[in-house]
C-alpha cells in the first residue's frame, strides 16, 4: 500500500500555472505507476496524466496534452504535475494514485489514493 498526500492546489486565474505535488509514502514505487485524477462538481473523476514507474512512459488526457507535465522522483518518493495555461475548465479536485504496473486511464483500477487538493480558475 502506497499512502498519497497532495499539496498545491489554489486559485489562479486563467492562463496561469500552478504545480501539484504529491508525497508518497509506505511500499517502494518499484513497478507503481502513478497518476493524477480530477473531478469536477456534479462529475465523475476523470484520468488527467499518468506516468510509469521509470518515468519512461507518460500519458496524458486530449485536454492536457501540450499545457501539463507529469513527472516524478523516485528517490524523494515525489510525483509533480505541472500545469500551465489553465482555464476555467481546469477547476477541479486533483487526486494523486498508485497501482502497480501499467498507466490505464479508469480509476477503479488505482488501488491508492490522496486525499485531493482543490484547484480553482477563475475567468
Amino acid at each position: 500500500q502506497v499512502q498519497l498526500v497532495e499539496s498545491g492546489g489554489g486559485l489562479v486565474q486563467a492562463g496561469g500555472s500552478l504545480r501539484l505535488s504529491c508525497a508518497a509514502a509506505g511500499r517502494t514505487l518499484i513497478d507503481v505507476a502513478m497518476g493524477w485524477f480530477r473531478q469536477a462538481p456534479g462529475k465523475e473523476r476523470e484520468f488527467v496524466a499518468g506516468i510509469s514507474w521509470s518515468g519512461e512512459t507518460t500519458e496524458y488526457t486530449d485536454s492536457a496534452k501540450g499545457r501539463f507535465t507529469i513527472s516524478r522522483d523516485n528517490a524523494k518518493k515525489t510525483l509533480l504535475l505541472q500545469m500551465n495555461s489553465l482555464k476555467p475548465e481546469d477547476t477541479a479536485i486533483y487526486f494523486c494514485a498508485a497501482k502497480t504496473g501499467a498507466i490505464v486511464t479508469w480509476d477503479s483500477a488505482w488501488n491508492d489514493w490522496g486525499q485531493g487538493t482543490q484547484v480553482t480558475v477563475s475567468s
